[in-house]
């Protein structure tokens, strides 16, 4: 593909989803959307000629279109704090974890070919219902699955949900060619993580109605879930807490810093969702 996809991360925290999609080499992030300051000041110092709009409930698809910005891709993890189960319990509706109709209404303005989203594990009981209907009526199918942190050798287990929505009727990629069903599944060459194989690109989906994401294939041990965890096992210890230092250059940010990273995505996760997303359109 020699065109990259361009990409608007939404609650873009410190940027780890476009990191993650910018490292297979065919997305290209052209604009953030971020209100809190920390992570604006990250986001300004490793893509310093992206525009980084603030407030989400007030972005809208005329101002990006008038920006001259036009996403194949919308990303972006929502809030969670509302549907975690170390929150209230306020739900999918509660007032933080209720942004996710302002992203579905920004997928509903632009129509990007795919919308990637992220969130804690508990949505799946507390709203995934609520997200695969709003992408319905807007007209997009979605695939999901649940893929922990440690999947990609990270030393935390930290679950989370992985959607994939795209057009339920055109069934096009952003050169506009009809993209082909097949079985693809993706992975970095010589990576032992495991393999994202998205349902997408299986063929077994019908029309209209999502189907879980097929899961991380199975390693030679026979369980991906084993087979993956025992480089944790080895480590013989699972780290609660990054080693961030209590001052950064003189500046007494290590609660924000603390904070950006527990938003955050972990990188490798799109990037293996990437590359499954650029194998079913190069196919």
């Amino acid at each position: 593909m020699s065109e990259k996809l361009k990409v608007l991360d939404l609650f873009s925290g410190i940027g780890g989803f476009s990191l993650g999609l910018e490292r297979t080499g065919g997305f290209e992030t052209v604009a953030f959307c971020e209100i809190e300051p920390f992570p604006r000041k990250v986001l300004k110092k490793h893509w310093p000629e992206v525009p980084c709009y603030e407030d989400v409930t007030k972005l809208t698809g005329a101002i990006i279109a008038a920006d001259g910005i036009r996403p194949n891709v919308i990303c972006g993890g929502f809030p969670c704090q509302d549907i975690s189960t170390a929150g209230k319990g306020a739900g999918i509706e509660g007032e933080r974890s209720g942004l996710w109709k302002e992203y579905a209404r920004l997928i509903g303005e632009l129509r990007p070919d795919f919308a990637i989203m992220e969130n804690v594990s508990a949505l799946l009981g507390r709203g995934l219902d609520v997200v695969l209907g709003d992408l319905a009526q807007i007209g997009y199918d979605a695939e999901w699955h649940c893929i922990p942190a440690s999947a990609v050798g990270a030393p935390h287990r930290r679950d989370r949900v992985w959607i994939v929505a795209y057009h339920t009727q055109s069934q096009r990629n952003g050169s506009g060619e009809h993209r082909q069903q097949g079985k693809r599944q993706v992975s970095e060459p010589g990576d032992d993580s495991g393999k994202v194989a998205l349902a997408y690109a299986t063929g077994q989906r019908q029309q209209g109605q999502g189907q879980p994401i097929q899961s991380i294939s199975q390693t030679q041990n026979g369980n991906w879930e084993t087979g993956i965890l025992g480089s944790m096992r080895i480590r013989k210890k699972w780290f609660l807490e990054p080693n961030v230092g209590r001052v950064a250059n003189g500046v007494p940010s290590r609660v924000d810093r603390l904070k950006g990273l527990g938003n955050a995505v972990v990188p490798q996760i799109p990037e293996l969702i990437g590359r499954a997303i650029l194998a079913d359109i190069q196919q």
